[in-house]
């Protein structure tokens, strides 16, 4: 078997200099997923729990297989855009009673649930890989619809849903 040996100068200026990059560029990412755990924000969410309600995250946890994995599908759906980072929906693959489903659960801590255009992709793009894995879709719905000032950009393609 050959042995491939590193020509990489660990100690170089250049080395250094790319560490530190890509180090910086992790902290933004980190940054902007705790923004996503975050909701609505904390305002919103103690809101929520006042009236007796579960985060979307939570309610989740609950519908999930106790000691199961939940992998989250575009958590950073609208970054870079004026809506909030996360899409307002929390998409993902859980097991259920034994099966792997995909689970949405629209987020009412960010503009009560609302889809905006995000929402849309976020949801669509999720429905295709669940449609190209033969996946049962779990929907935990608490929205107030559209997003209005957005509503054009919702209401036509999310036929398609």
């Amino acid at each position: 078997m050959t042995i491939l040996r590193s020509t990489v100068d660990a100690s170089s200026a250049d080395f250094i200099a790319n560490v530190e990059a890509m180090n910086s560029k992790l902290t933004e990412l980190d940054l902007e997923f705790r923004k996503v755990l975050a909701g609505g924000g904390e305002k919103y969410v103690e809101r929520h729990r006042k009236r007796g309600k579960m985060t979307a995250r939570e309610r989740i946890e609950l519908l999930i297989d106790e000691d199961s994995p939940f992998m989250e599908l575009c958590p950073l759906a609208a970054f870079g855009s004026n809506f909030t980072v996360g899409a307002s929906v929390v998409v993902g693959i859980g097991v259920v009673e034994g099966t792997e489903c995909l689970i949405v659960a629209n987020d009412p801590t960010v503009k009560g649930g609302t889809s905006n255009p995000w929402t849309l992709r976020k949801i669509l793009r999720s429905n295709d890989i669940a449609r190209q894995n033969r996946l049962p879709v779990v929907s935990l719905v608490e929205s107030g619809g559209a997003d209005l000032p957005t509503q054009k950009e919702v209401f036509v393609p999310g036929g398609a849903m």
